[in-house]
């Protein structure tokens, strides 16, 4: 079980630390913050410099989190929250299926950081070394409604800020 549960945190967590990472720096072919601010102001998160920031900085330093199994449930809730926001502004209109750039993929991700919040991140973790117990039934719950929140606030936030400014340095 706690060889399962480190190549599963490994996996998703390394994973969404590189996707933060093509946010904030450009790693790995991604647009870094510029293109990122851009692509965020195109779908009505604005100032995009600031949902950019956020964004890449949850994805990295909760995938991060996730990957060492060190305050599980908190990355779990920052995950899931940039989850959350990228089904109500670019996937969800698509339906389900990841064939049609549907939130099938976006879903699976959240679902495994909500599981790891309520099983916890194993023996072979930071979380365990530490004895921090940060895990079950409301933890779990904690990270979803959290996370839930905190991606619709993003939304909500991103599409009714006045004036939509851009970055000042532009």
């Amino acid at each position: 079980m706690d060889l399962a549960l480190l190549v599963l945190r490994l996996v998703v967590g390394l994973l969404f630390a590189a996707h933060g990472a093509q946010k904030l720096f450009g790693a790995f072919g991604g647009g870094g913050l510029e293109g990122t601010t851009g692509m965020f102001d195109n779908i009505g998160l604005r100032p995009g410099w600031v949902h950019a920031r956020a964004a890449g900085t949850a994805e990295f330093g909760g995938g991060l989190l996730l990957a060492l199994g060190l305050f599980t449930p908190f990355a779990a809730a920052a995950l899931i929250a940039v989850m959350t926001a990228a089904v109500v502004t670019v996937h969800g209109k698509n339906g389900i299926w990841n064939t049609n750039q549907g939130y099938e993929f976006n879903l699976v991700l959240a679902t495994v950081a909500f599981a790891l919040a309520g099983i916890g991140s194993g023996t072979w973790s930071l979380d365990n070394a530490f004895n921090f117990d940060l895990n079950g039934v409301i933890w779990a719950l904690g990270a979803l409604a959290l996370g839930v929140l905190g991606g619709l606030g993003s939304v909500i936030s991103g599409r009714t800020s006045p004036g939509h400014e851009p970055h000042p340095a532009r």
